[in-house]
């Protein structure tokens, strides 16, 4: 059976609306629900799935603009079908909401492509490293004093070498709280902030040097992530020790290719969820590569597991909260941290997830 009958099977997409378990904020912006958005396509008696954690928009543009364009490819030949779907949206906008539907469909293309094939997603990609290191990542504003120092403390207990909280909503509030998540986790776990670009650069400046003092050596959007000479400013100027990090509202390599080449981070991050899926990360790791940048995942940790651990110069996969408790679940094969780092589970075929379709029912959009 040629690779073109294999392509025409059933293709879908389905939104799911999951509550939070308790209200969530960061610098700049308050939740209290994530949508998650699943893309599967069928071809040779397989079924690839690959996801997103975007708007029931998302899924209404993959529906009726990316698969019927997807249908009528070869689901092996990504890099074509990476391409057509990046024309179809040419005049929609490529960051954004199109990026994002591109993200997923791509997601569910490699998933496939590695089941057609026999193999687990690590094994078609190659890997640099049998396990990637993971950071916890929560400590939202909206969280007390104890439930900050109760979740970080609980990763840093479980092995964990990094965790990350929140900033910038309250800046009245953030030295008392980073002094907090401090004594929580103890003097040998890496504490990392995240401010999501709501600090004014002077602002910005004063908080590193108090950062410091707590240890803190990752600053995340110290200043909006837009602000290139900011980032720039802010990794001249922190204390010494300290990396400051931006990259997650990247949505094609022409983002992050700018954002290198201002020298504005010390360590690149990059979503597949936004950049174009698997491809969109891989190509991204290439850049970093090129530049010499260590690169880290933001968010989705099954969906960046085999990506991260194939890419040279990936140091660790963030563990966000918010989307660990939706995969694990939503979804069968979800992989657990052991000694503070995720291996693929290379006997199962693709990301080796597939969706609890009963489970996740309740929750659709």
């Amino acid at each position: 059976m040629g690779a073109h009958a294999r392509l025409r099977g059933r293709a879908s997409v389905a939104a799911y609306t999951v509550p939070t378990d308790a209200p969530e904020s960061d610098g700049t912006l308050e939740w209290n629900a994530t949508t998650l958005v699943v893309v599967s396509l069928e071809a040779g008696g397989r079924q690839g799935i690959g996801y997103t954690y975007a708007d029931t928009a998302t899924a209404k543009l993959i529906h009726e603009r990316l698969l019927p364009l997807v249908q009528c490819r070869d689901p092996l030949d990504i890099p074509a079908v990476f391409h057509a779907m990046a024309v179809s949206v040419r005049n929609l906008g490529r960051p954004g909401i199109a990026s994002m539907a591109i993200s997923a469909v791509d997601a569910a293309l490699w998933d496939l492509k590695a089941k057609l094939l026999g193999a687990s997603l690590a094994d078609l990609l190659g890997t640099a490293r049998a396990a990637i290191p993971v950071y916890g990542s929560g400590g939202f504003t909206s969280y007390s004093a104890e439930r900050l120092q109760a979740q970080l403390a609980g990763w840093a207990d479980a092995g964990f070498a990094h965790v990350k909280m929140k900033a910038g909503r309250d800046p009245d509030a953030d030295w008392s709280r980073v002094k907090a998540a401090r004594e929580a986790i103890g003097p040998d776990c890496a504490l990392f902030v995240d401010a999501n670009g709501a600090y004014t650069r002077k602002q910005a400046l004063a908080f590193a040097e108090r950062f410091a003092q707590s240890g803190v050596g990752w600053f995340e959007e110290p200043v909006s992530s837009e602000d290139l000479e900011g980032l720039r400013l802010l990794r001249d100027r922190v204390p010494g020790g300290m990396d400051v990090s931006a990259g997650e509202y990247g949505y094609d390599r022409f983002y992050f290719r700018r954002m290198l080449q201002a020298q504005a981070v010390d360590v690149l991050q990059a979503d597949a969820t936004r950049c174009g899926g698997i491809t969109g990360f891989m190509a991204v790791a290439g850049l970093a590569d090129a530049f010499g940048v260590p690169l880290s995942s933001h968010c989705a940790p099954s969906l960046h597991l085999a990506a991260c651990c194939a890419a040279q110069r990936v140091v660790h996969l963030e563990y966000f909260h918010d989307h660990v408790r939706i995969e694990q679940m939503l979804f069968d094969g979800f992989r657990e941290p052991k000694d503070g780092a995720m291996a693929p589970e290379r006997s199962r075929p693709g990301l080796g997830i597939e969706l609890k379709a009963s489970d996740a029912e309740r929750y659709r959009s």
